[in-house]
């Protein structure tokens, strides 16, 4: 099988507030932050004192029979637990308790207390646990979005799918592999929606996604103490090598009314290319209207279009040169 290209996602030792600033964050690429104060929570956090602090608020999580949770298809079920048990059963192997079988998957992921109006926030959701972890002050306090609390079994894989915010990946305890994708690999992802089709990145399904191998894959694996920086709309698909907890904190980097304020996961795409894209659908309603050969033939004018005025001069290399040089320009 045709294997992907892959690089290692740097790891930069210590960085302050300034460094990240001034040498990383204008890449607009992955990278790990080390060394990094996380505050208690990195020697506190076991099952037990988890289950202690959190006490038996009831939390609504992810089960599955299988390790890899396809939301796609909805291989999984939502079940309600107190804390204290899920965290419990999510630490767990075989489990005397179960909902679907012995060797069922857990995944938590945070809410907020309106999940239809309000974005997680852990010092309000989980205050006890809060107050062990330090979020790192890498943005204006004005621009913070959410703080999301994630619990999962060892083994659980979560499909790819892109964020439009940018977000720090804070993995407390455990150790947990995280796979990203470009932006600008987009055209090979087969993408629905916000969530790439291709379930198995490890070993896909070629003959239905032959041209997967063209992305280029991203990896590193975080170790308790880790910082990941995921950039917005890079693609990310994680796998928990142990049982771990994490927490992701997001913050808006675009103009505030660009967002969705009535999204609280965080995930709807930005106002205008909403727009843009609803144009879009518009625009080939109409086109429908004419016979193949003038669809086909508009269609590529269309394409083109849409390379002069949104391709960046950062695209591969094969992709270049299918472009004339006048038209590798960046968005305006």
């Amino acid at each position: 099988m045709e294997l992907q290209e892959t690089v290692s996602v740097p790891v930069f030792p210590a960085v302050d507030k300034d460094g990240f600033l001034r040498d990383i964050y204008p890449q607009r690429r992955p990278a790990v932050l080390r060394g990094l104060s996380l505050g208690e929570c990195v020697e506190k956090w076991t099952v037990e004192y988890l289950g202690e602090r959190g006490g038996d608020k009831e939390v609504k999580v992810h089960v599955s029979t299988v390790p890899h949770m396809d939301f796609l298809h909805k291989n999984f079920a939502y079940k309600t637990l107190p804390f204290n048990e899920f965290v419990k059963r999510a630490s767990e192997k075989k489990h005397s308790d179960f909902f679907l079988c012995e060797d069922e998957s857990y995944y938590l992921r945070s809410l907020g207390e309106d999940v239809r109006k309000e974005p997680a926030d852990m010092s309000k959701q989980f205050p006890g646990l809060a107050e062990d972890f330090l979020i790192p002050q890498f943005f204006e306090p004005d621009q913070f979005f959410s703080s999301v609390f994630r619990i999962s079994s060892c083994g659980l894989q979560l499909w790819t799918h892109y964020d439009v915010m940018d977000n720090l990946l804070a993995q407390v305890t455990g150790r947990k592999r995280v796979v990203l994708y470009s932006p600008q690999d987009a055209l090979h992802l087969y993408l629905s929606g916000d969530k790439s089709e291709v379930l198995d990145i490890d070993s896909p399904d070629l003959n239905h996604f032959p041209d997967f191998v063209k992305a280029k894959r991203h990896e590193c694996v975080l170790e308790p103490g880790d910082l990941l920086f995921i950039p917005a709309l890079w693609f990310h698909n994680t796998r928990a090598l142990q049982f771990g907890v994490g927490v992701n904190v997001f913050w808006r980097h675009l103009p505030a009314d660009s967002y969705d304020r009535k999204d609280p996961y965080g995930n709807k795409d930005p106002v205008p290319a909403s727009r843009a894209l609803q144009g879009l659908e518009r625009a080939l309603h109409a086109l429908d209207q004419l016979p193949q050969e003038y669809r086909d033939f508009y269609g590529r004018r269309m394409i083109q279009r849409i390379q002069q005025r949104t391709y960046c001069c950062s695209l591969s290399i094969s992709t270049q040169n299918s472009l004339p040089s006048s038209q590798c320009t960046k968005p305006a």
